[in-house]
């Protein structure tokens, strides 16, 4: 009967003709049947819904594209649900029936994300939706695309002509072996579990209230983080993340291949700090190294000559095929750039220490010249300046 009235279109005195009914009764049968349909559908769907559920916050990972520029997308968020560097993202180009996939390099003020695409995303336009997928991108964004990305995002091109100042960080290693340019960029990268978003975050602690700034772009290793602690320290510092102050931060997928030369090749790089496994596992922290690391000043020869000269010398009493009587002053200058951290402070339970370019310069020089022969090596390790080093000698109950 409900096949006839629902599938063949018969009437119910059709269906009462041919089954030899009263029309009253057809009609009885038809409601109730009406009835159990309603209720197994309605159970059905309950069930559909129950296996494709969404999850909570499915509507708040909705965003829409605001701005595009030569291949940098920025997209507008819910700014209480922010996703976080590193997060893929989905954009759905309807004109042309396509998905765009791209990945957040910077958090901006006021919800605004600011991504790079890892496909090909011409057309891409304000008004897009997109989708945060709530996962980190697995695979890192292809050479060409990052090229792309950090010349638009390091800002103009520096005249030529005009010399370049350096930004002191009161980080030894940086400071004397791969010097900043104040205004300039730096990329910083390493293996897993090296601490390149540490160190990341204590350069926009220390320089974000700094004259000129810097462009910081952290090639992160897979599962490394930036860390949700430090967005904490972020957010009650009053910064943003991506944004310290005059610190710009724009966060990539590391490549293990990508070497310092590799880095030092990105557009409008003026320095490159690398680090190295083998010198975390040392328990050397932060763990950049100074033969892989390099600036443009010490390149050119843009600094002045005597830190050009300690600076070479650190480079060639550390290197493998340094002379053996040059190997226990390189151990002391590689154990005097380990330096407490101010973000690590609450793990560290040391707290964080500046040291001046000029003082740890000639620390540096003084240990290859032989002047600190007779304080032992762990004086040197994890501490400031000298002050500091000899006050570590007297606790440790060491004589000079």
């Amino acid at each position: 009967m409900t096949t006839l009235f629902y599938v063949h279109d018969c009437t119910q005195q059709d269906i009462a003709t041919f089954l030899g009914l009263p029309v009253t009764t057809v009609n009885n049968r038809l409601h109730a049947a009406r009835q159990q349909l309603k209720r197994g559908t309605l159970t059905m769907v309950k069930d559909t819904l129950e296996a494709h559920r969404l999850p909570d916050d499915f509507a708040a990972r909705i965003g829409r594209i605001v701005r595009t520029r030569e291949g940098v997308v920025e997209v507008l968020f819910d700014p209480t649900n922010l996703p976080d560097p590193l997060t893929e993202l989905t954009v759905s180009d309807t004109p042309r029936r396509r998905a765009v996939t791209v990945q957040v390099v910077q958090l901006l003020e006021g919800g605004v994300v600011r991504c790079v695409p890892l496909s090909p995303a011409d057309g891409l336009t304000a008004g897009m939706t997109v989708l945060s997928a709530g996962r980190r991108i697995e695979a890192p964004a292809g050479r060409e695309a990052v090229d792309r990305a950090v010349r638009l995002l390091a800002g103009p091109v520096r005249e030529p002509d005009r010399a370049p100042e350096l930004l002191p960080t009161g980080i030894k290693v940086i400071d004397v072996m791969c010097p900043l340019v104040r205004g300039g960029t730096v990329a910083v990268a390493g293996e897993l579990r090296t601490g390149a978003s540490v160190v990341v975050e204590e350069l926009c602690r220390r320089l974000s209230r700094e004259p000129g700034g810097v462009s910081i772009f952290a090639f992160i290793p897979p599962y490394e983080g930036p860390e949700r602690a430090f967005q904490e320290m972020w957010a009650k510092e009053g910064y943003t993340g991506g944004t310290a102050g005059t610190v710009q931060t724009f966060y990539f997928l590391g490549q293990e291949e990508w070497t310092a030369e590799r880095l030092a090749t990105l557009p409008s790089v003026d320095a490159v700090i690398r680090l190295s496994k083998d010198l975390a596992q040392l328990g050397i922290y932060p763990a950049v190294d100074p033969l892989a690391s390099r600036s443009r000043l010490l390149d050119m020869g843009l600094v002045d000559p005597e830190h050009a000269e300690i600076a070479a010398r650190v480079r060639q009493a550390l290197a493998p095929t340094a002379a053996e009587d040059q190997k226990p002053r390189a151990r002391k200058i590689q154990r005097f750039f380990a330096q407490p951290f101010y973000v690590a402070e609450p793990y560290t339970q040391q707290p964080g220490v500046t040291v001046s370019r000029v003082e740890a310069l000639q620390i540096c020089g003084d240990t290859l010249d032989g002047v600190h022969d007779r304080l032992p090596e762990a004086a040197f390790y994890f501490t400031g300046g000298m002050d500091e080093i000899r006050a570590k000698v007297e606790v440790e109950g060491s004589k000079p």
